[in-house]
């Protein structure tokens, strides 16, 4: 693995040698660690059962959230597209963490700015993933259609493959998708999201400045990227004032949160297995009945 960085690093114009390697917490899905050389300090993911674009798409995303100019990203090196069997590897700016007590509060105005960057349509022009799952991505006029056909209804086809899925929790989410416009009546403009906001997936670095990292890059309905927030624990109550003081969430927003989080809990029931059922089996019910 060393000497395997070490390669990636010539290609950086950073001759090395490494003069610090341990490893850091980089998630369920890749190795990641610190890289500290003569010259600079990396953070660098590494992934041998990944798509050739994997790492690719993060790059993209976070290079998409940069042009922004409204919240911090780490800054992006290098990047690979593995073949086959070959390993894919990120090299990233390293964000030594600084978290302060303004940092929430800073989260949540950088964000309401960053959904202020608008598109014509929602969607996306290029796949994604989330996890290590593939999210298909298209250009849509309506946030109701995009949301049942691009992130709902490929999640329930998901679960139905992997494993047998009580019928009635099939039909209840037939029933759902079906009827969502019934529940999301408000018309929200194209906002860019994240896409797989939770608390994981921020960081504070010098003066408690506010990072955003591993994206799953969409322009989609800015409840939808707060509806996760809440999803896992939550963010601090500063972070929620914050970001309404720029860009209030709808009226309609606790009514619609589950059938925001709804999908993000697909997800997990796909990749980590039943014991998400329960919380989809619950939100099936508020919305279609026992």
């Amino acid at each position: 693995m060393k000497r395997l960085i070490q390669r990636e690093l010539e290609q950086l114009n950073d001759p090395g040698p490494i003069k610090v390697m341990r490893s850091v917490s980089g998630g369920d899905i890749n190795e990641a660690y610190y890289i500290r050389t003569n010259l600079n300090e990396y953070f660098i993911k590494i992934n041998t059962h990944v798509p050739s674009n994997f790492f690719k798409v993060e790059a993209l995303g976070l290079e998409r959230i940069e042009q922004t100019y409204t919240i911090n990203v780490p800054k992006v090196y290098h990047y690979n597209e593995p073949y086959e069997e070959e390993t894919g590897i990120l090299v990233m700016e390293w964000i030594e963490e600084n978290r302060q007590a303004h940092s929430a509060e800073m989260l949540g105005q950088n964000l309401a700015n960053m959904h202020k960057h608008p598109a014509k349509q929602f969607g996306l022009d290029q796949p994604t993933f989330i996890g290590r799952l593939t999210q298909a991505n298209s250009w849509s006029g309506s946030w109701v259609k995009y949301y049942k056909e691009d992130r709902l209804q490929p999640q329930i086809q998901l679960a139905i493959e992997n494993s047998p899925l009580p019928h009635r929790r099939i039909d209840k989410l037939e029933r759902l998708t079906d009827q969502l416009g019934q529940w999301i009546t408000h018309h929200p403009k194209p906002s860019l999201l994240h896409g797989d906001l939770w608390g994981g997936n921020y960081m504070v670095g010098p003066k408690g400045v506010p990072y955003l990292i591993d994206p799953s890059i969409l322009y989609g309905d800015h409840a939808f990227e707060l509806a996760f927030t809440e999803l896992f624990g939550g963010f601090p109550p500063t972070f929620y004032v914050a970001y309404q003081e720029v860009m209030p969430l709808p009226l309609e927003y606790e009514d619609i949160k589950p059938l925001y989080q709804l999908y993000y809990l697909l997800v997990h029931l796909n990749m980590f297995g039943e014991n998400f059922g329960p919380p989809v089996d619950r939100i099936l019910a508020r919305y279609v009945g026992e």
